[in-house]
């Protein structure tokens, strides 16, 4: 039988590939473009696929925090997610872009206490509070703490471009905040970039060097109450007209 140049549609439809990825093996119907051309059908992440990337997501953090990005390897991760390395290679391509996924998730988390500061607000009062938050923040994520601080030691090559865009946005907005409440007399003159870098440093300390500090105090002692009393009464005194 002569076949033409193009196949008939009623063939077109019938072509198929595996779309689903390796947890299902599915087979769906390829869709014509608007091109005319047959593309892949775009279909939502199922539960299952969500579980996973979250799962290689939580792995992944914890081998990062522990052995960093160099000394990190995908069979590593793949051990710690419970999936094979094909599997974990089908969610993601590379160790890179899992890196860049966690990076990502974390400067949102980390932006958002700074975010919250009101430049309405009193201005002793939410300095205090900002440094409250980030030490709870020091508290409840410890390993995304450590990623952060260890991709920054490496010269933040994932991370250049956030932190010279977002992450210099914000800071340079809320100093502006903070340089007003100086001016206008409502705090004490400092520096407003160095204060934000001293919060970071004093809270953020008790997450990156949790075992230099459990050591010298002791497993019996909450580093982080101690903490909050004591950053309360430097930064009451330091902040105070």
């Amino acid at each position: 039988m002569h076949v033409g140049a193009s196949l008939p549609d009623a063939w077109a439809a019938r072509e198929t590939f595996r779309a689903a990825g390796p947890e299902t093996g599915l087979v769906r119907l390829r869709a014509r473009g608007s091109d005319g051309r047959m593309g892949p059908q775009k279909t939502p992440r199922t539960k299952i696929q969500t579980r996973n990337r979250e799962t290689i997501l939580e792995a992944a953090l914890e081998v990062f925090s522990q052995h960093g990005f160099r000394g990190a390897t995908l069979d590593m991760i793949a051990v710690e997610a419970g999936l094979s390395k094909p599997n974990l290679l089908y969610y993601f391509p590379s160790k890179e872009a899992i890196h860049v996924a966690l990076l990502s998730q974390l400067m949102d988390t980390w932006l958002d206490p700074l975010r919250d500061l009101d430049a309405a607000g009193d201005p002793i009062a939410e300095l205090l509070a900002y440094v409250r938050r980030k030490l709870q923040m020091s508290r409840d994520f410890p390993r995304e703490s450590r990623l952060f601080a260890n991709e920054i030691v490496q010269g933040a090559p994932r991370m250049q471009a956030a932190l010279a865009t977002d992450l210099k946005a914000l800071v340079d907005d809320k100093a502006a905040v903070i340089r007003g409440w100086a001016e206008g007399g409502r705090i004490a003159q400092v520096d407003p970039h160095h204060l934000i870098f001293s919060i970071w440093a004093l809270t953020q300390h008790y997450a990156d060097f949790d075992v230099q500090v459990r050591a010298v105090l002791g497993q019996n002692r909450d580093p982080i109450e101690e903490a909050a009393r004591f950053l309360d009464t430097l930064f009451t005194r330091l902040l105070a007209p």
